[in-house]
């Protein structure tokens, strides 16, 4: 998170940098004369336009892209030291090195939004991990405690809501939550990447301790939880209170270990 918000702070100026590092790289290209190929060059101007996907955004990108083929144009192609290409091969090699350095950016720039999704989910659930551990060792009354972890199931599932019912699941016809993250209904498996958990109905997951469920709300919008925040939901489960709401039962032990 702490690179997310510097590069929003710093976005302006990286901007700026991908229009003006292009010139000074394609500068240097060119003095180096014919030392250096066409080809290595462009490779050379492509990695430049990486690194200001992975530092930058789409727009810092796209902007290194364009500005490496116009400074290769200028500097690398005949007539140097203008805007102007006498050889349609080069024409096509600029033509290239814009689209190919855009796409490559926009992978980069993929790659990177997969990493940070990857680490606030981790930490999202490292909280709410934490938060169930609290609840099961401060002593909280059993009514208490099941409300505790069926509003973090909730915010998992990013689910209208969820609340815990004494008793034995509803029978088969119900959608259920499994362990392993997947949801059945009527003995099929509902893909819920797809199509999203049942809106018509709630989704029943079961407490480990056999004595109650919670049932799972997603009324109001499509909600797509993971099978990664399936199966936490079906951890914070768990650590439902063994004799249910308005038990004394024993809290399940913590979900991470001690220290």
């Amino acid at each position: 998170m702490i690179l997310v918000d510097l590069r929003r702070r710093f976005l302006g100026a990286v901007r700026l940098a991908a229009v003006l590092v292009p010139f000074l790289v394609a500068a240097f290209l060119g003095a180096l004369g014919s030392s250096i190929t066409a080809a290595t060059a462009v490779l050379v101007l492509v990695l430049v336009v990486v690194a200001f996907n992975a530092v930058g955004d789409r727009v810092a990108g796209l902007l290194a892209a364009v500005s490496s083929g116009l400074w290769f144009d200028f500097f690398l192609t005949v007539p140097v030291h203008r805007f102007a290409i006498s050889d349609p091969d080069d024409v096509e090699v600029v033509v290239l090195l814009v689209l190919v350095g855009a796409a490559v950016g926009e992978i980069a720039l993929w790659g990177l939004r997969q990493g940070e999704r990857a680490a606030r989910r981790r930490g999202e659930l490292h909280g709410v991990l934490e938060t169930a551990d609290r609840g099961a060792a401060e002593g909280t009354s059993a009514e208490e405690h099941a409300r505790r972890n069926t509003d973090p199931i909730t915010g998992v599932l990013v689910v209208d809501h969820c609340r815990f019912v004494p008793g034995a699941a509803p029978p088969r016809a119900a959608p259920v939550l499994h362990r392993d993250g997947t949801v059945q209904r009527d003995g099929v498996v509902v893909d819920v990447d797809r199509e999203g958990l049942p809106n018509d109905t709630d989704t029943c997951l079961s407490a480990a301790s056999g004595r109650g469920h919670v049932r799972i709300t997603a009324a109001s919008r499509v909600a797509r939880p993971s099978v990664e925040q399936r199966r936490v939901a079906v951890l914070l489960a768990d650590q439902l209170p063994a004799g249910g709401s308005g038990s004394g039962g024993a809290h399940p032990p913590a979900l991470t270990p001690a220290g």
